[in-house]
């Protein structure tokens, strides 16, 4: 694979799956939406079908991997250079960003009239207070923790991410120098649908660094009205902790499969 190839592949890839995932959190999320309420099993089967798409779409020219985590962790496990991990991580954020802005654009009706409904504004804070905490529409582009406690949200990503890698890296992705197999598509976003239900709870699972901070800075950037604070004092966890979670399945892959 040219770097090329990769750059296109991650890029397009990354852009589809924020888009569908960030899609279903909007569905679900934004007043005068028909999928407002759906609930907690249609995200998590939102991302997984997310998942299935962006890498069916991307694994012809970049193996799919959508996620630096998985990057990190096929590196280490020696099925991508490392010089092609820089290309791999400029395609997936640049893919990141391309998809929350798409989501914005297919839902851009629908974040007006949730940002100016009464109901959503008067919450009984001050403006100080609601610039600065997260937005309401935030939980659309990035994650956040139900509960604030900084080693416990690391801990859950790093555990998540580690076992969607190690089931990546079990499945012998790129062990041909293809990519991802339609197979192994398929079961890579079951497991996110699985981990979303089972780990899903605490943290919103990020398990990806750009699926949470391409958006979030995109959520910065654009001009959504009372859109609140973009959550910056907890954004490195879901940049760190899965970037450890990729570097411990690779590790683990090491001792116990190479």
């Amino acid at each position: 694979m040219s770097s090329h190839d990769i750059f296109i592949g991650e890029t397009i890839g990354t852009a589809v799956l924020i888009l569908l995932g960030g899609g279903v959190c909007a569905a679900v999320t934004l007043k005068r939406s028909k999928a407002r309420n759906a609930g907690w099993l249609a995200i998590t089967f939102g991302w997984g079908f997310a998942v299935l798409t962006g890498a069916y779409i991307s694994a012809p020219l970049s193996g799919a991997h959508l996620n630096p985590a998985v990057t990190l962790g096929l590196a280490i496990e020696g099925g991508t250079q490392w010089s092609d991990v820089p290309v791999y991580l400029g395609g997936q954020l640049l893919g990141a960003m391309l998809g929350a802005v798409l989501v914005w654009l297919a839902y851009y009706g629908q974040f007006h009239a949730h940002l100016t409904d009464p109901e959503i504004l008067d919450d009984g804070k001050s403006v100080e207070a609601r610039e600065s905490a997260a937005g309401p529409v935030l939980g659309i582009f990035s994650t956040g923790p139900e509960i604030r406690h900084t080693v416990q949200n690391l801990v859950t990503e790093i555990i998540a991410t580690a076992v969607l890698v190690l089931a990546i890296l079990t499945q012998g992705l790129n062990g041909d120098g293809k990519g991802l197999g339609v197979i192994g598509v398929l079961i890579t976003a079951l497991v996110v649908v699985g981990i979303g239900l089972s780990l899903g709870g605490p943290t919103g699972y990020a398990i990806n660094p750009v699926r949470d901070l391409g958006p979030r800075i995109v959520h910065a950037l654009l001009p959504l009205p009372n859109k609140g604070g973009s959550d910056w004092r907890y954004a490195w966890i879901p940049v760190v902790g899965p970037l450890i979670g990729g570097a411990v399945a690779g590790g683990i892959y090491h001792i116990a499969f190479a």
